[in-house]
């Protein structure tokens, strides 16, 4: 009876904080770093050659919404022409402030070649641009600045 009611406890403790770890959100852009001032230009986002490189699309929170309240799932996919694949580590994602933030860290556990899929995004209200680089397999870049409204 007694081991009995220990596997019970252990059991429901492990459930408790197995709920408590998947319901957490993660960080992705802070208040002071949103506090600071907005990029001044957004860079360039030119094409060139007759070979494309990825796609990257934003697929929640929805670009065609008029906002999300945070903490929402943050998913991006990356979309690989000429039968290639993203290239995981060549991923780099950069908060458009003045001075910019390295989002990359924040984001690596999330980062497949499929896209970027963090399942509750914590941002603070506001208009935030986010300019995702990638490479495929072949070497060849896709750039891409997403925007995220966020409701108060």
């Amino acid at each position: 009876m007694h081991n009995s009611s220990v596997a019970a406890i252990i059991t429901g403790f492990s459930l408790i904080c197995g709920v408590s770890a998947a319901s957490a959100a993660e960080i992705l852009i802070t208040q002071a770093e949103a506090a600071l001032p907005a990029a001044s230009e957004l860079g360039a986002l030119g094409t060139r050659g007759l070979t494309r490189g990825p796609r990257i699309e934003q697929i929640s929170p929805s670009p065609n919404s008029t906002g999300a309240k945070s903490p929402f799932p943050l998913e991006i996919r990356f979309v690989a022409h000429n039968e290639t694949t993203v290239v995981p580590d060549s991923v780099k994602v950069t908060y458009l402030r003045s001075p910019s933030v390295d989002l990359t860290p924040r984001l690596k556990t999330h980062i497949t070649a499929a896209g970027i899929d963090m399942g509750d995004a914590e941002v603070p209200p506001g208009t935030h641009m986010i300019r995702i680089d990638v490479r495929d397999s072949d070497g060849r870049s896709g750039t891409s600045i997403i925007k995220l409204s966020v409701l108060p």
